[in-house]
Formats: C-alpha cells, structure tokens, sequence
C-alpha cells in the first residue's frame, strides 16, 4: 500500500485534512498567544502623550469614551509586516494608535510607511521606552481599550482584521 495512492486519496479528504490542521493552526497560536499576553501593572489606559510622526500630538486622554486600539511593531519584524495590512484597514474605521519599537528614524519610518502606502498613526518609540511601560516583550503586540479606558484584551503575534475588528466592537 502506497502512502500517496491516487485511489485512496480524493478532493474530500484532502479539504478534510487542510481544515483540520487550519483549525490546528489557529487553536495553537491562539494558546500560545494567550500564554505570551503582557501581564500589565495597571488595566486602566495609562497617560500617552507622544509627538506622531505626522507632527501632531497624541493625548490618550482624547480617546475616552471610544475603543482605542494600541499596538506595538517594528520595521524589522516579519509578523509585523505580515499584519500592517489589517492594521492599515482597522485604522479606517476604529481609533488607532501604533508605536514603531527600536525602528530607527523618524525619516526611516516615514519612509517604510510612504514606501507601503500606510497611513496609519505612529508614535517612534527609539529606545522600547513605551514598550517596557506596557511589558511588550515580543512584537506585534496589541492593546484594546474599552470605551471607559480600561484594557479590554491583548494579543501577541500576527491577528486577522476580523478578530481584531470584533473585539473593538465588543469593547465598545
């Protein structure tokens, strides 16, 4: 007997087989996700108040009263440009607020962000300062907010644009 015998193998069982290891997949990262998730001192969203790359200012305290999402990546970082894309989409329709961790430059980043077409808001955080306040230890990571300024989930790795768009609007 054959392992890969034509006969014994159809479109049926080969879609069975994909499905199963997909929902292997995302059962597993999602673990382990959960395992590696920052244990935060504070679940209250602490006092942001950074320069952006556009040149505005960011308060966090213009956020009350609507999810915010905060996330943590880094130009260097191949998770991290796996999921720009869903955070471009999510910047579109939630409050967002990203922060590009030991990236370099403000004029690299721009550049990245230019050279990618993302338009999202970005904080650059040279030295992890922002990062060690929220005890981000590997990248991406992400923060909801609910609407009363308290943290409502976390995620480390790479999150589809569905999951991460159904919880801000379960954080509303």
């Amino acid at each position: 007997m054959k392992l890969f015998d034509h006969k014994q193998w159809n479109f049926k069982k080969i879609l069975k087989e994909i499905a199963i290891m997909a929902l292997m997949v995302l059962v597993i990262s999602n673990v382990l996700s959960y395992i590696r998730k920052p244990e935060l001192a504070e679940s209250q969203l602490p006092v942001i108040n950074a320069l952006q790359l556009n040149g505005e200012q960011f308060d966090s305290s213009a956020s009350e009263g609507r999810p915010l999402l905060i996330h943590f990546w880094a130009t260097w970082c191949p998770a991290c440009r796996a999921e720009a894309d869903n955070i471009e989409r999510l910047s579109n329709y939630f409050n967002v607020i990203t922060f590009a961790v030991k990236s370099g430059s403000d004029e690299e980043i721009t550049q990245y962000m230019q050279k990618r077409r993302f338009h999202y808001r970005v904080i650059n955080d040279r030295d992890g300062k922002w990062a060690r306040l929220f005890s981000v230890e590997g990248y991406p990571t992400s923060f909801i907010y609910d609407s009363d300024g308290r943290v409502s989930s976390s995620e480390v790795g790479y999150t589809s644009t569905l999951g991460m768009a159904l919880r801000m609007w379960w954080a509303n």
